[in-house]
């Protein structure tokens, strides 16, 4: 009896602190629904050493790593970031290196992973849009980030889906959806035997033959959920022309049941007609005046609020906008002799592609262009919508900063500093005050950014598209705490789960953590 006890008690001292601290990152945001890009965790090493190569190997050789537990393949593009929940990691990427030989061909791919050493434990597959890169531009793979609650998991496809997933995979048996046999290989295609490594849809909503909607080169939109609604951007865009939008009354934001994927409303922002380019902005959710709203970037430019419970009009259920603010100021739609500036000008006028934050009841966001478009000017905006209602942009501004240029980043804040961090595309990392909007430093990374700044544990951690990775301290003062090469650009933003960080390169996924071994991933 004593022995059982001593015995539990130990099992206890070492199991205790592992529950007690384990903070799992469940969505773009973590598990902050204003989608602030910072963890509360502690214990993250500011140094860590990718390691090298196995000669004329695509692998990382461990034992040539410091403070790295374990390393995955990915495919040769990625740029969504990973999500961590119940023991598996989720990112996704392209099928450039194939886990599954009866596909070898250009796909989207959502990898599931062990967390504890990285082996697969299944994966979606996601066939491309037989209208080719007008929608679905060849091996950009699949760009957002999940959203996992339980044993169920939402996504947004390459194909312009909402996908509802089962986690387990099919090793539980096949649910819901039940034709996976059929979506695998994709429309016209002879049906394939569904294996345990796959992934198990529950339901499927195709937002281009249910909305209309024409998404622009990609469809991308990390969703976000309050209670049973689930909230996404529909990716509606120009086509080829860059001049013409096939569906200008489309949607550009909706609301599913997130238990059964029906459509519950759409925005009435009217958007379709003013869109500059394409939209693939991620919603964020936060409480003013005591009602929530959900946060979208437009493709016109302009910050939306909406409503979240969908309002009754006829026979069509609306999100209503509860405020906009025009994030493009004057000066860069027309100059100085009052001619239109015309898009995608380097001095004139951008959308919003990324996420707006929502922190001590202010919005904060950038605006920016496809990265195709190149380097331009840019606007960084602090909104109080506090009290407010429709058209806020002459009475809700707090702070703006237009000395950042084109960003498609999202802000992070350290709420133990109230400092604010910023990537924008040309290869800038701003440090301002998140209250005033007083620039205290600014960093050339001499390379574009495409992802964001992640604050956790006093230290500010981004990387750009030389492949350097880049830790400053949290503080007004700059200081570079350390740089490695990670030997492959760095479109995706960092994440913290559980005590380790994870850093996606095009090629591969590094799990960072204090003192970690090596973990071969199980075969």
């Amino acid at each position: 009896m004593n022995r059982s006890l001593i015995l539990a008690g130990s099992i206890a001292a070492l199991v205790l602190p592992t529950l007690l601290h384990a903070e799992d990152w469940t969505q773009w945001g973590g598990a902050d629904p204003g989608r602030n890009m910072y963890s509360p965790a502690k214990g993250i090493p500011a140094k860590f050493e990718p390691g090298k190569f196995k000669p004329n190997s695509e692998e990382v050789d461990l034992a040539s790593t410091s403070n790295v537990k374990w390393v995955a393949k990915l495919g040769s593009q990625t740029y969504g970031n990973p999500v961590v929940a119940n023991g598996r990691v989720y990112v996704g990427t392209n099928n450039a290196s194939p886990r599954d030989s009866r596909f070898t061909d250009d796909r989207s791919i959502l990898l599931a992973l062990n967390e504890y050493d990285g082996s697969l434990l299944w994966q979606l597959v996601v066939p491309k849009l037989a209208s080719g890169k007008v929608n679905d531009w060849e091996y950009l793979g699949l760009l957002s980030s999940p959203r996992v609650e339980g044993d169920k998991l939402w996504l947004v496809t390459s194909r312009c889906e909402v996908l509802c997933l089962d986690t387990n995979g099919q090793a539980n048996g096949n649910q819901g959806y039940a034709d996976e046999a059929k979506y695998i290989p994709g429309p016209g295609k002879p049906p394939v035997e569904v294996t345990p490594k796959d992934a198990d849809i529950l339901w499927r909503y195709d937002m281009m033959d249910e909305l209309g909607v024409f998404p622009h080169n990609a469809s991308n939109c990390s969703v976000i959920n309050l209670g049973n609604t689930l909230f996404a951007c529909t990716s509606n865009g120009q086509d080829w022309t860059h001049v013409n939008i096939p569906s200008p009354l489309s949607p550009s934001f909706i609301a599913l049941n997130k238990e059964t994927g029906e459509l519950v409303g759409e925005d009435d922002a009217k958007i379709g007609p003013n869109i500059k380019h394409g939209q693939w902005t991620s919603p964020s959710i936060g409480e003013v005046d005591g009602k929530s709203q959900v946060f979208f970037g437009g493709g016109d430019g302009i910050l939306y609020a909406l409503e979240t419970a969908p309002t009754k009009d006829g026979d069509s259920n609306f999100l209503k906008t509860a405020w906009s603010f025009d994030c493009v100021p004057d000066e860069y739609k027309t100059d100085k002799n009052g001619k239109p500036i015309k898009y995608p000008a380097a001095e004139g006028p951008s959308e919003i592609n990324a996420t707006p934050v929502f922190y001590k009841n202010r919005v904060y966001v950038a605006v920016g262009q496809d990265p195709e478009h190149g380097e331009g000017v840019g606007r960084l905006v602090c909104v109080d919508p506090k009290g407010k209602k429709g058209d806020i942009t002459k009475t809700g501004l707090v702070w703006d900063y237009k000395a950042i240029h084109r960003s498609i980043s999202t802000v992070s804040i350290d709420p133990e500093t109230g400092l604010l961090f910023i990537a924008d595309f040309s290869g800038f990392v701003h440090c301002l005050d998140a209250d005033t909007g007083k620039v205290h430093w600014v960093h050339d990374m001499q390379a574009h950014m495409w992802g964001s700044t992640f604050v956790v544990d006093g230290k500010v951690f981004c990387g750009d598209e030389d492949g350097d990775f880049v830790c400053f301290a949290s503080s007004k003062e700059k200081k570079v705490l350390s740089e490695v090469n990670m030997g492959a650009p760095i479109y995706s933003t960092p994440i913290v789960a559980n005590g380790a960080m994870y850093v996606g390169t095009q090629t591969h996924l590094y799990v960072i953590a204090e003192g970690a071994k090596p973990v071969t991933p199980a075969k």
